[in-house]
């Protein structure tokens, strides 16, 4: 099937193509032109006019139909809801052609699902992103289908990269991933509210709460990224002998606080599988 190219002119640079422009649509697409991506070298999708307006104007990139993005585009990334993706790929399956590259950024849908639904030959990379990527400093696992060579692997860590790091794991691992990464920022965002509960019930103002805990925070992640130390050594260096640390840390112990996360990172994992084999 062959479909007209658009009346605007090609880009000579490859074309990507990003089918759904919601929030981690937009974030992928501003983090590449970010980093250096030729706006004319990217295709948005995107049905609503008035959204397609805003992107145009905001980006001066293309917002075409989803056969023209793929028809057109080297590389389509699909960054929509789970529960739209048979959907998508249904419409979508007639211009897919083989060695074309499918970046998928539904959670819980495989590769197997996709390639089930797409011609044989094109090349599916599965990813598992998180929201940090809005402040480029996500943190993405890409896993390979059937059709995937180095290149495409390549292609899809560039285009992810633009956000913030990657890294490749088998897909049977993307379960774990899951529950690491992809939920992870909301495990963070959870302790950083009790630290700030906990210091209004201390009595400092909730502003003052808010910025010791956030700094702190940032300031103990980059101790950990850039100094490359063990967690439990730098911990250690906090915890003095019977000291301040020592008694928090003693009853975060007596209420199984390591046990409950080890628990709760378990059940995302089991959720992740049981949406992976519903997909």
């Amino acid at each position: 099937m062959t479909i007209p190219s658009t009346d605007q002119p090609r880009s000579a640079a490859p074309l990507t193509g990003i089918i759904g422009a919601g929030v981690m649509g937009e974030t992928v697409l501003s983090g590449l032109l970010r980093a250096g991506r030729a706006a004319d070298s990217l295709l948005v999708v995107e049905k609503r006019p008035d959204r397609a307006a805003e992107l145009e104007e905001k980006y001066a990139v293309r917002v075409v139909s989803h056969l023209h993005a793929v028809g057109d585009a080297d590389t389509v990334m699909l960054v929509v809801k789970p529960q739209d993706m048979g959907a998508v790929l249904d419409e979508i399956a007639p211009v897919l052609r083989a060695g074309q590259l499918l970046v998928s950024l539904a959670a819980g849908i495989t590769t197997g699902f996709i390639e089930g639904k797409v011609p044989a030959g094109v090349a599916v990379v599965r990813v598992m992103p998180n929201t940090p990527a809005l402040v480029d400093e996500g943190m993405a696992a890409i896993a390979p289908g059937t059709s995937v060579d180095d290149a495409h692997l390549a292609e899809a860590e560039a285009l992810l990269g633009a956000v913030g790091k990657v890294v490749r794991v088998p897909e049977h691992q993307m379960d774990a991933v899951t529950a690491v990464s992809g939920s992870g920022p909301a495990y963070v965002f959870y302790v950083v509210e009790a630290m700030i509960e906990a210091g209004v019930h201390l009595g400092l103002p909730r502003t003052v709460a808010s910025d010791l805990v956030i700094q702190t925070l940032v300031g103990s992640a980059t101790m950990l990224r850039e100094t490359g130390t063990h967690p439990t050594v730098l911990r250690e260096q906090v915890t003095s002998p019977a000291g301040t640390t020592a008694a928090a840390l003693r009853e975060l112990d007596d209420h199984k606080v390591r046990a409950a996360f080890i628990a709760a990172m378990q059940a995302a994992a089991e959720r992740s599988r049981e949406l992976a084999a519903g997909s």
